[in-house]
């Protein structure tokens, strides 16, 4: 008797293989950690630029556009400048925040290689589970 996937026992093979790649990622994001470095993109470019930035430990000029722009807002709600400033201020300061952050993967080798097993026999296992296996067989 076939299954519904026209092979006998694809879908359990499917699933298996399902299973253990996802088992191998899940192992592969739990080995990942995340943190943040000292500058952005943008206090990176600004202290590595020297001049009027040169070294300062606070970054409160990312700040200068949202914090004009809600100035502007508050003083004359009718000016478009104020909505866009603050508008501009807040994506340099999402972009600020996103570009700090780094991932490093602290894993041991032989964890890393079993999460690479795991993964390529799970990814064989549902590839094979699509495979006709009328095929190979002489009738």
């Amino acid at each position: 008797m076939r299954g519904s996937g026209g092979t006998e026992g694809g879908v359990g093979k499917f699933f298996l293989g399902l299973f253990m790649a996802g088992l191998a990622l899940y192992l592969f994001i739990d080995s990942v950690r995340v943190t943040t470095a000292g500058f952005g993109l943008v206090s990176g470019t600004m202290r590595r630029a020297g001049g009027i930035f040169g070294e300062t430990t606070s970054m409160a000029i990312v700040f200068v556009p949202f914090f004009l722009g809600v100035m502007i807002m508050f003083y004359d709600s009718s000016k478009k400048i104020g909505s866009w400033l603050t508008m501009l201020g807040l994506a340099v300061i999402v972009f600020e925040v996103v570009s700090r952050i780094r991932f490093f993967m602290n894993v041991k080798l032989t964890h890393f290689l079993f999460m690479v097993v795991l993964l390529a026999a799970g990814a064989g296992l549902m590839f094979r589970s699509f495979r006709d296996e009328t095929a190979n067989q002489s009738e």
